[in-house]
C-alpha cells in the first residue's frame, strides 16, 4: 500500500470545509469520498471512479453494513407504525404532565437517554423520537435537542458496564492482555472510572441545560431563534424535513395510548439485552406492533404495512449517508490515515505523557476517520503492549482509549451515532456539527487537562 503521509488528512479536511461552507452533508461526504480516491488513483478521474464503485461494492457486501442498514430501517419503520397508531402522540401527552416547564423538557430528555443505555444507535434513534414533541412545545431548538441526545448516546454506553460498547471493548482488553488477571467484564469495570471524556460531557448536559455553563456560539443563536420565535428548525434543516402533518388534528377522535409506544420500546430493549442483537429486537417489537395495533383497530393490514414501507422510505437519505460514510472509512484504510497518525504519534511518548497523548491522538483520529470500534480493534493491541512496556497504569490508559472513541462518536458528523442521532431530531448531520462541536470541545479540554495529571500522578 501506498504511504500517503499527511495527505491521508485531505478528505477529512475537504469534509469539513464543505460542511461549514454547504451545511450539507451528502455533498460534503461525497467530496471528501471524492478527493480520497483521487489520492488514491494518485489524480486519475477514470481509475479514482473505479475505485469509488469498488470501494462501494465493498462496503454494501460487509456483513456489518447490511446489519447497520437493517436496524435504520427497521427502526423507521417501527418509529412510523408507532406514529400511525397515535403511541408517539400518547406519549408526548404523557410527558406533558411531567415536564411542564423547557428546563424540566431539557432534563427529561436528558434522563431518558441516560435510562436507555443498553445500546448507541437504540438512545440515538429512540430518545429523540419520544421527546421531540414536547421539546418543541417549550421551545427547545432541534439543534439543542440533537446535542442532548447524541451526548447521552455513545458516552452513557460507554459509562455502563451491561451495554453493547461495554461488551466490544472489554473483548478488545483482553485481547491486548490488559485484563491484569481479571475477567475481561471485571477489567472494563476497573476501566469505567477513567473513561473521564464520557463522564464530564455526560454531565455538561444538564449543566449547559440550566445555564451554570452559559450556551454559547452558533448554538447559543439556535436557542434564541427557538425561543423569540418559535422556529425550533434551522432554515437548513427545515428545507431538508419532509413535511410533517399535525398528529393531534390527525388523532382529534381516536384515543391515543401511550403504551402503544412504551411496549414496542420496552421489547426493543429488553431483546436487546437478552439477544445481544438490537436487530432481533426490532423484528420482534414489529411483530408486537402488528398483535396489538390491529385487535385495537387503529390500522388494518394494509395500513400497516403501508406503514412499514413507508418508514423505510422516511430512512432513505439517513441510510445512503450511512453507506457515504462508510465508503469513506473504506479509503481512509487505503490511504493509510489510521497507520499514519498512530505509528507517527505513540511510538516516541514519555510514559507520563502517555494517557493524554493516546486520548488525543487517537480521539482526533477517531473524529477525523470516523471509526469508532474498527478503530479501537486497531488502537488496543498497540496501546496494551506500548502501557506494559512503559510500566503506565492499564486501566487509565484503557479509559483514554474509550473515551477517545466516545468522542469521536460524539463530534464526527459522519458517524453513525451522529447520523441516527440527527435523524431522530430532524435536524442535519451539519447543522449538528455547527451547532454542537462547541459545546463538545468543553469536556474535550477537561479531558485533555484530567488526563495530562492523571498520567503523572499514577
Amino acid at each position: 500500500m501506498d504511504t500517503f503521509g499527511l495527505l491521508s488528512l485531505i478528505p477529512v479536511v475537504v469534509i469539513i470545509v464543505f460542511a461549514l461552507i454547504t451545511k450539507d452533508t451528502f455533498i460534503s461526504l461525497f467530496l471528501g469520498v471524492a478527493s480520497g480516491f483521487l489520492l488514491v488513483a494518485h489524480g486519475h478521474p477514470l481509475t479514482a471512479f473505479n475505485g469509488f464503485v469498488a470501494g462501494l461494492y465493498t462496503v454494501l457486501a460487509d456483513s456489518n453494513t447490511a446489519w447497520v442498514l437493517m436496524l435504520c430501517g427497521l427502526f423507521g419503520s417501527m418509529v412510523m407504525l408507532m406514529q400511525e397508531s397515535g403511541g408517539v402522540l400518547g406519549f408526548s401527552n404523557l410527558t406533558h404532565k411531567v415536564l411542564k416547564t423547557r428546563k424540566a423538557s431539557l432534563l427529561g430528555t436528558w434522563i431518558l437517554g441516560i435510562i436507555v443505555f443498553v445500546d448507541d444507535y437504540l438512545n440515538s434513534l429512540a430518545v429523540g423520537a419520544a421527546v421531540r414533541d414536547i421539546t418543541d412545545k417549550h421551545r427547545v431548538s432541534r439543534e439543542m435537542l440533537a446535542y442532548i441526545v447524541n451526548s447521552t448516546g455513545v458516552t452513557v454506553c460507554a459509562i455502563v458496564p451491561i451495554s453493547t460498547w461495554a461488551a466490544f471493548m472489554s473483548a478488545q482488553m483482553k485481547t491486548a492482555h490488559m485484563t491484569e488477571g481479571l475477567s475481561a467484564a471485571g477489567a472494563y469495570a476497573h476501566a469505567i472510572p477513567f473513561m473521564i471524556y464520557a463522564w464530564l460531557a455526560v454531565l455538561c448536559v444538564p449543566l449547559f441545560s440550566l445555564k451554570i455553563l452559559p450556551l454559547f456560539g452558533p448554538m447559543k443563536k439556535a436557542e434564541q431563534r427557538a425561543l423569540e420565535t418559535g422556529q425550533v428548525f434551522s432554515e437548513t434543516s427545515k428545507e431538508a424535513l419532509v413535511e410533517i402533518p399535525d398528529e393531534e388534528k390527525r388523532f382529534a377522535n381516536i384515543s391515543c395510548r401511550a403504551f402503544n409506544f412504551l411496549i414496542p420500546m420496552l421489547v426493543v430493549a429488553a431483546l436487546t439485552i437478552i439477544t445481544e442483537d438490537i436487530l432481533i429486537g426490532l423484528f420482534a417489537a414489529i411483530a408486537v406492533c402488528f398483535v396489538m395495533y390491529i385487535p385495537q383497530r387503529l390500522m388494518n393490514v394494509q395500513k400497516f404495512f403501508d406503514s412499514v414501507m413507508g418508514g423505510l422510505v422516511d430512512m432513505f437519505p439517513t441510510l445512503v449517508i450511512i453507506v457515504l460514510s462508510y465508503v469513506l472509512i473504506e479509503v481512509n484504510g487505503q490511504l493509510g490515515l489510521v497507520n499514519f497518525v498512530v505509528d507517527v504519534a505513540l511510538k516516541t511518548v514519555n510514559p507520563a505523557l502517555l494517557p493524554v497523548t493516546i486520548f488525543v491522538v487517537i480521539g482526533l483520529l477517531s473524529f477525523a476517520s470516523g471509526s469508532f470500534w474498527g478503530l479501537a480493534a486497531i488502537a488496543f493491541p498497540i496501546v496494551g503492549p506500548l502501557a506494559a512496556a512503559l510500566g503506565v497504569n492499564v486501566f487509565l490508559c484503557a479509559g483514554a482509549l474509550v473515551s477517545a472513541v466516545a468522542f469521536g462518536g460524539h463530534i464526527c458528523m459522519y458517524s453513525d451515532t451522529v447520523i441516527l442521532a440527527s435523524a431522530s431530531t430532524q435536524t442535519t448531520n451539519a447543522e449538528y456539527f455547527r451547532t454542537s462541536a462547541p459545546l463538545v470541545m468543553v469536556p474535550f479540554a477537561l479531558s485533555i487537562l484530567v488526563f495530562l495529571i492523571l498520567g503523572f500522578i499514577m
